[in-house]
């Protein structure tokens, strides 16, 4: 019996400190947003630049350019554009993009011209993916395009609620796109959700919460809208979660 390919984690990050934590924790790769609580835009020059001098894990930033949807203007897909052609100059391992139709389906042409830009780099179709009318068909447009990858949560709000939807994307796809499950994906929750999907490849932020070390607080002034986070606390990748599900899909592997 041939011997089973290894499973590989993949940490959502939008710091430094959480690629450090996912490279301490042993994760395989990192994806590098900002602005996580829109489902993660494009990263900074300053923090593309300053995650690859951080980390020896291979770095693929997410290419987009606002929250909401995936049905782009021309400005915008001018800005992605750039956007792919400087994150390709400043050595990042991989790119991550989604973009669609009016009608939500894949939009091939613009999808091609960015992998055009991005050159030998692999590509990840993201959680747009999530939202096209037909898996099945968006799956078979991306295989068509030679994209490496598509992250998904079987089109529903977690991966355990989509996993029938995902186990079936997988066997579907074979050898010829790694179907990559991402949303809720926990340390307890992990090992259910390789087992029921088959999957190799899994990607999660496995975060907590982190306090700010001011001692000056003045609560009165907030920064953002009326829906907010505390100014003095926020998310980051939690190495000991990420530690969990290295070491279950380590077993899992063997």
């Amino acid at each position: 019996m041939a011997p089973r390919q290894p499973v590989q984690i993949e940490i959502c990050v939008d710091s430094i400190q959480s690629a450090l934590a996912a490279e301490k924790g042993g994760a395989d790769r990192v994806e590098l947003c900002q602005n996580l609580f829109e489902g993660g835009t494009t990263p900074s020059a300053g923090l593309i630049l300053g995650v690859r001098r951080a980390v020896r894990l291979p770095v693929y930033p997410i290419i987009r350019p606002r929250g909401a949807d995936f049905y782009y203007s021309e400005a915008e897909f001018e800005v992605m554009k750039d956007d792919v052609r400087l994150a390709r100059e400043w050595g990042v391992d991989g790119i991550v993009l989604g973009l669609l139709k009016r009608d939500g389906s894949v939009d091939a042409k613009r999808t091609r011209v960015l992998m055009e830009i991005a050159g030998p780099l692999p590509v990840t179709f993201h959680r747009a993916f999530d939202v096209t009318p037909d898996p099945f068909k968006a799956l078979e447009t991306l295989i068509q395009l030679g994209v490496r990858r598509v992250l998904t949560s079987g089109q529903e709000r977690t991966v355990l609620e989509g996993i029938d939807l995902l186990a079936e994307l997988v066997k579907r796809a074979g050898k010829r796109i790694i179907v990559m499950p991402g949303g809720g994906i926990s340390d307890r929750n992990f090992d259910k959700i390789r087992r029921l999907s088959k999957a190799r490849e899994f990607h999660l932020s496995a975060s907590g919460p982190v306090s700010s070390a001011m001692t000056y607080r003045n609560s009165r002034v907030p920064m953002g809208r009326e829906l907010r986070a505390s100014e003095f606390a926020w998310s980051a990748t939690d190495p000991e979660k990420v530690q969990k599900v290295v070491r279950t899909a380590a077993r899992s592997g063997n």
